[in-house]
């Protein structure tokens, strides 16, 4: 009987030989028979996943996206009976990277990026796991300043979800890159994030504050 393969399981075993490789030598480096050999198959067996180099960079690209935003979602899931304010915490702690087991990810995100500045072909995953992010920071910034609910405290209009949303993420992808360059530690790009969130809250005129502060590895 002929051995059934898992092709969605060897898709992303091979996406993250690309990943690795990726960080070692940029994407424009990758090369699909080294990506065969560092994920153990066969050159075959990679060309039966993907067409091409282009095909494969683009799943591996939709593959870093998906993982980072499954582990914000299970960060969230493992502390439901959280405080909205902490929930906005934990996802934003999640999505700057700065947890030193999340460096290599971090300079894979930021080698895509870099690469879909010159390749249109990359923009596309890039946006959608952008567009799924921001979706998931409305909604928590929604529930941790009241925006749903009128005015915030004093009679002054809440804060705008969508551009909270849109600014938090900035803030999270630059803080990537300083700490990934040493311009900034781990421990001083947490701090900021953190003053970013109580900022959010006092201009929201909400009690709400962030149940705790991560510190990073350095």
């Amino acid at each position: 009987m002929p051995k059934q393969v898992d092709y969605e399981s060897r898709r992303r075993r091979i996406a993250e030989a690309v990943c690795l490789l990726a960080d070692e030598h940029g994407p424009e480096g990758v090369s699909m028979r080294d990506v065969a050999a560092r994920a153990q198959v066969s050159l075959g067996a990679v060309q039966r996943c993907f067409r091409t180099k282009g095909e494969m960079l683009l799943f591996a690209v939709g593959h870093v996206g998906d993982r980072v935003t499954e582990r914000v979602r299970a960060r969230l899931a493992a502390h439901p009976d959280g405080s909205p304010a902490s929930a906005l915490g934990h996802a934003a702690d999640e999505l700057a990277l700065l947890r030193e087991e999340h460096r290599a990810e971090a300079r894979i995100w930021l080698a895509f990026v870099a690469q879909a500045a010159v390749s249109e072909p990359l923009t596309g995953p890039l946006r959608s796991s952008y567009t799924a992010l921001q979706a998931l920071l409305v909604r928590l910034v929604s529930e941790a300043t009241g925006s749903g609910s009128g005015s915030a405290d004093g009679g002054v209009a809440p804060p705008d979800p969508g551009h909270e949303a849109r600014a938090l993420l900035a803030l999270a992808d630059g803080l990537t890159t300083h700490v990934l360059i040493g311009h900034l530690t781990a421990q001083e790009a947490a701090g900021t994030l953190h003053a970013h969130l109580l900022s959010l809250y006092a201009r929201a005129g909400t009690p709400a504050r962030p149940s705790s502060r991560t510190t990073p590895s350095p």
